[in-house]
């Protein structure tokens, strides 16, 4: 390995040293989560897509939120919706519908605490170009 390559690789391994003794709040990934892309268009500035998510038993999203509004129903299992103050916002069996509110005030993780896969259909409302998620870093919730 050449010096400049090493020294790279070292300054890095320090700033993640850094960053773990400080404490900087990493983003929470995904864990079983599965998603297909059903249909996708574009009116004006906004992006409309319909996914379906599969949650696998005891996976979930990883701490998140969205840059619009999210309308979802779901399908199959059993919804735990938690909200950053640590407490479940939404629960519900098949049927159960809910709205996911645009922004970084709103960030949240779905859990699956249940025995079977959760399948949900959800309609994405974003601006044009948006990722369908941002990650964000656990809000001290003692979960992931």
């Amino acid at each position: 390995m050449n010096i400049g390559l090493r020294s790279a690789f070292a300054g890095l391994a320090a700033l993640a040293l850094i960053g773990s003794i400080a404490g900087i709040a990493q983003a929470t990934p995904p864990d079983g989560v599965t998603g297909v892309i059903l249909t996708r268009t574009t009116v004006g500035g906004t992006d409309y897509i319909l996914r379906e998510i599969t949650i696998a038993p005891g996976g979930s999203t990883g701490w998140h939120y969205h840059d619009g509004t999210l309308y979802a129903v779901l399908r199959q299992g059993q919804m735990s919706h938690f909200d950053a103050t640590c407490e479940s916002d939404m629960t519900g069996g098949p049927g159960t519908t809910f709205v996911e509110r645009a922004g970084t005030g709103n960030i949240h993780i779905e859990r699956n605490l249940g025995a079977e896969p959760q399948i949900l259909d959800v309609l994405y409302v974003l601006p044009t170009g948006s990722p369908l998620s941002e990650d964000a870093p656990n809000p001290g919730c003692p979960f992931n």
